[in-house]
């Protein structure tokens, strides 16, 4: 079975004809830092789609709508759901940046560095490392280049990044003490 999706605008329009249950599937830090208005923080790593659909109290069979930064990691949790026999699971397509771009409601709050950023930054600095090593000290650092690029091409195969999981679960990476949803001021993008 393949994921449903729902454009940015028809989002728009279901929030405002009622309370819908959107959850949203980034690291909590990305999350503080700009999130749709209606949405729950639910990371990724540590989505439990049997737990959460049992906490839903009676809203089974109602459309649970996931969001991410821009879409690849709201179809993985989409999947997650289909995995475990949850079939009304609906992903936004283009994720929170296409709700940003779109003007929907969003909550602004602390800045912070993308985990994709992060992924980038931490692959490019290894890479530049096993090269510099592997010229400088010894060519079988040249390995570590090796095993950075191969992770590269893994995840772009299989859309899924064993560093971005690494990095989502730094301290840095982490909210203490927020309550999931609630950050420092809110406005409409336009």
């Amino acid at each position: 079975m393949s994921v449903t999706a729902i454009s940015p605008q028809r989002l728009a329009e279901l929030c405002k004809a009622g309370r819908i249950d959107l959850i949203d599937v980034r690291t909590p830090v990305e999350f503080r830092e700009v999130h749709v208005e209606h949405a729950r923080n639910v990371p990724l790593d540590r989505l439990d789609p049997a737990a959460l659909v049992q906490g839903r109290n009676g809203r089974r069979d109602e459309p649970l709508y996931v969001i991410c930064r821009s879409g690849s990691r709201g179809r993985q949790a989409c999947e997650k759901f289909l995995a475990a026999g949850f079939t009304n699971v609906v992903n936004v397509e283009g994720g929170t940046l296409a709700c940003v771009e779109a003007g929907l409601p969003v909550v602004r709050g602390k800045k912070a560095i993308s985990l994709e950023r992060q992924v980038r930054i931490a692959a490019g600095s290894l890479v530049l490392l096993g090269v510099l090593l592997g010229w400088l000290v010894h060519p079988a650092f040249l390995g570590l280049s090796a095993f950075v690029g191969a992770g590269l091409v893994f995840a772009g195969v299989t859309d899924t990044c064993g560093m971005g999981m690494m990095l989502a679960r730094m301290p840095w990476n982490q909210v203490k003490d927020a309550p999931t949803g609630c950050c420092a001021t809110k406005e409409v993008c336009s």
